[in-house]
């Protein structure tokens, strides 16, 4: 089974990320795609994220109706902070059947060459890669390497940092969410 990662911090995730995952799924060789919801990014300040059981709640919460996306916590299990390598590493070993790739947007890959060993990542897995609209221009070693596939999928010009502060702002923000989502965070009294 090939499986595509798509790593975030979903917070919260919205339905940009579940278009581009089903997008995936249907229009790529991947046959199934993972939320993995990331604890704490090294690129991110972690005051501003909601505890990891909520973040993984609402991904679980969005993703109930699609047999084709799931839910991981798995680098909750990981020493933080965490980088993708070592993700890759221990999921290659808990699932040694499974092919795993990279599912990222176009603005990630332009500073990919940041990754910790993001060589080593590219000689062993495939990076599926979708549009997005982004300032600065990608390495051009990054062009035609046989490992990278562009994607068409849709472009999303949604974002979790619009959604926190639309909700904060007591804006209707309720049809870019899965709708249990958007109850979850309602009842919870998140972002606001």
């Amino acid at each position: 089974m090939k499986i595509g990662l798509y790593f975030g911090t979903f917070n919260p995730i919205h339905i940009g990320h579940l278009s581009i995952a089903n997008h995936m799924v249907e229009f790529s060789d991947l046959d199934q795609v993972w939320f993995v919801v990331t604890p704490h990014s090294p690129f991110k300040k972690k005051s501003s994220l909601l505890d990891n059981h909520h973040r993984f709640e609402m991904v679980y919460q969005a993703t109930t109706s699609y047999d084709n996306l799931q839910p991981s916590d798995i680098e909750f299990k990981l020493p933080q902070p965490n980088y993708t390598i070592n993700t890759l590493v221990y999921l290659e070993e808990k699932y040694p059947k499974h092919n795993f790739a990279l599912i990222m947007g176009e603005d990630n890959l332009k500073g990919f060459h940041k990754w910790k060993n993001y060589e080593h990542i590219l000689d062993q897995y495939h990076l599926y890669v979708y549009p997005r609209i982004s300032e600065g221009n990608i390495n051009t070693k990054f062009n035609d390497h046989d490992k990278i596939h562009r994607v068409k999928a849709p472009i999303m010009e949604i974002s979790s940092t619009f959604i926190r502060n639309a909700i904060k702002d007591k804006k209707n923000i309720r049809p870019l969410l899965p709708s249990n989502v958007w109850n979850y965070i309602d009842e919870m009294n998140f972002y606001k």
